[in-house]
C-alpha cells in the first residue's frame, strides 16, 4: 500500500507532496504467523501519532512495534475464532472515513482528492477495504477479550491510591450546562415557498448546467461549493434520497422530492452496484419572522418565570424547550467526546463557542438572558437560555470530584493487564519473530519468549 494511501486511511492532515513521496527503505522488522510488519509500517504509525497528537511526546519504535504486534496477534486470533465483520459494517466504516477525509481535507472536492492520489475514489476504496476489515476484526477480537471487564468501587480506590502523590494528574477546569432552546416552527406556508423556489430553478435546469445551478441555488452549503456533488453507498443517505438516486439512469434528472431536510432535485452521474455519485440541489423551508418572534416570546416567558421563581428549571425545560437532544434530560448538554456531562474548554470551543461567552462570569445555578442560538450541525436558529450546572476548578485528581474519570482509568488499566495476560498465554504457541534491531526493547508483554 502506498504511503499516501496510508495517510488517507487514517485521515491525517495531508502533507506536502515532497513529504508524502519520501521513500522508506523497507525491511521485515517482525512477523506474527503469516503477517509481516515492515519498517515502513512502523514509520507510518509513528507519523500518524505525531500528526494526531502534536503536543505529545513522539512514540518510540519499540512502543509502535508492540502496538503492531498486538494488532496482528488479535487479527490471527479473530480468524481462528471465526469472528465475522459484515460487509455492510466494513462499507459503512469505509464510507465514513472517506466522507470525513474529503470534507475536512479537501473541502468536499472529490476531484481534488483523486488528483492528489492519482487514483479514482473507487480504486482507493478497493485498496483500503481489506485493510479496514482487518483492523475491524482485530478491534472486535480485543473487545471480545475485555467486554465483560468492570471494576468495583474498592478496585477504583485501590487503583487511585497506588498512584504516587507526585504523579496524580492535574484535572483541567470542567463545566457542565443545561439549556432551553425553542426553534421556530416550519409551517406549510414555509414549505410551499421553498417548493416554489425549487420549481423555478427546475424550469431552467439541465444536466449541463446542474453544477452551476447547484452552486448558485442549493441550500446545502457543504455540497453546493462543489456543484451539489454527493458520493454515497446504499444506507448512507435518508431513504427517499437514496431510493431516488438509485432509480435514475446516468445523466438523468429526478423530479422534485421531499425529505426531512427540505426539497431536492437529483442528477445521477454514475452508479456502480450500491455506490453512486450524484449532484443535488436542496431548498430548505425557512421559518417566518412571526414564527421566530413566537419562539422568542416563549423563551422570554420561561426566563421571566425562572427569575421570579414561578417555575422550576425542570418544569421550564419540559414546557418551553423543543430541542430533541436535551429536552428529555433536564436540558443537560452531553459531551460527545466523552459521553459525560462535563466539558473541558478545548472541547467546548470546538462544539459550542457561544456557550462559554454566555457563561464566563456566571456562578453555579445562574441562568443567561435569552439569546439567538445557531446549531452549526443542523444549520438552524433558535432562542436559548443557558444554565451553569457546575464549574469545577482546575485541581489535582481526587476520588470525590473525579470518580468517573478515575473509574475509567482503572477499567482501562484492568483491560490492559487482561490483554497482556492473554498475549503472554499466546506467544508461546504462536510463531512470532522480531528483528535483532528490536531485541533490546522493553515490552509490556512477553513478545520475545520464543
Amino acid at each position: 500500500m502506498s504511503y499516501k494511501l496510508i495517510l488517507l486511511f487514517f485521515i491525517f492532515p495531508f502533507l506536502s507532496s515532497a513529504q508524502s513521496e519520501r521513500k522508506i527503505v523497507n525491511k521485515i522488522m517482525a512477523q506474527v504467523g503469516d503477517q509481516v510488519i515492515l519498517l515502513s509500517d512502523i514509520e507510518e504509525r509513528k507519523l500518524q501519532f505525531i500528526v494526531n497528537n502534536p503536543k505529545a511526546e513522539p512514540q518510540s519504535d519499540c512502543e509502535v512495534l508492540e502496538q503492531l504486534l498486538l494488532e496482528e496477534l488479535l487479527y490471527n486470533q479473530a480468524l481462528i475464532d471465526s469472528l465475522v465483520i459484515s460487509d455492510e459494517a466494513v462499507d459503512s466504516e469505509l464510507e465514513m472515513r472517506f466522507r470525513i477525509a474529503i470534507d475536512e481535507k479537501f473541502n468536499g472536492d472529490v476531484a481534488k482528492m483523486e488528483e492528489v492520489y492519482g487514483k479514482t475514489t473507487n480504486q482507493l476504496k478497493g485498496e483500503l477495504r481489506e485493510l479496514i476489515k482487518k483492523k475491524m476484526l482485530a478491534q472486535e477480537m480485543q473487545q471480545k477479550l475485555v467486554s465483560s471487564i468492570s471494576v468495583t468501587p474498592r478496585e477504583v480506590a485501590t487503583f487511585f491510591n497506588k498512584i504516587p502523590k507526585d504523579s496524580i494528574p492535574l484535572i483541567n477546569m470542567r463545566l457542565s450546562f443545561q439549556q432551553i432552546i425553542n426553534y421556530p416552527s416550519i409551517v406549510n406556508e414555509d414549505r410551499e415557498k421553498a417548493l416554489l423556489k425549487l420549481q423555478d430553478v427546475q424550469k431552467e435546469l439541465t444536466a449541463e448546467n446542474f453544477d452551476l445551478m447547484a452552486k448558485i441555488h442549493s441550500d446545502d452549503i457543504s455540497s453546493a461549493i462543489n456543484g451539489g456533488l454527493i458520493e454515497a453507498s446504499r444506507g448512507m443517505m435518508v431513504p427517499k434520497f437514496e431510493s431516488t438516486a438509485l432509480s435514475l439512469k446516468s445523466g438523468e434528472i429526478s423530479e422534485i422530492i421531499e425529505t426531512q431536510f427540505g426539497y431536492h432535485i437529483l442528477l445521477l452521474l454514475e452508479r456502480r452496484g450500491d455506490d453512486y455519485v450524484c449532484r443535488h440541489i436542496l431548498k430548505k423551508p425557512t421559518y417566518s419572522k412571526q414564527a421566530f418572534k413566537k419562539s422568542a416570546d416563549k423563551v422570554d416567558s420561561a426566563y421571566n418565570m425562572l427569575k421570579m421563581n414561578q417555575i422550576t428549571w425542570d418544569q421550564a425545560v419540559i414546557k418551553y424547550s423543543n430541542d430533541e437532544m436535551t429536552k428529555e434530560n433536564k436540558g443537560i448538554i452531553t459531551n460527545p467526546y466523552t459521553g459525560e456531562q462535563t466539558w473541558e474548554m478545548d472541547q467546548l470551543n470546538e462544539i459550542d463557542q457561544q456557550i462559554y461567552l454566555i457563561t464566563d462570569r456566571m456562578e453555579k445555578g445562574d441562568i443567561s438572558k435569552p439569546s439567538i442560538y445557531n446549531d452549526f450541525y443542523e444549520r438552524k436558529d433558535g432562542i436559548r437560555i443557558v444554565r451553569l450546572l457546575e464549574r469545577i476548578p482546575a485541581h489535582k485528581a481526587n476520588l470525590n470530584d473525579d470518580y468517573a474519570l478515575i473509574k475509567m482509568a482503572a477499567e482501562n488499566d484492568k483491560k490492559t493487564r487482561t490483554v497482556n495476560e492473554w498475549v503472554n498465554s499466546k506467544v508461546t504457541s504462536s510463531y512470532i519473530r522480531i528483528d535483532d534491531l528490536y531485541r533490546t526493547c522493553t515490552f509490556q508483554s512477553n513478545w520475545k519468549s520464543n
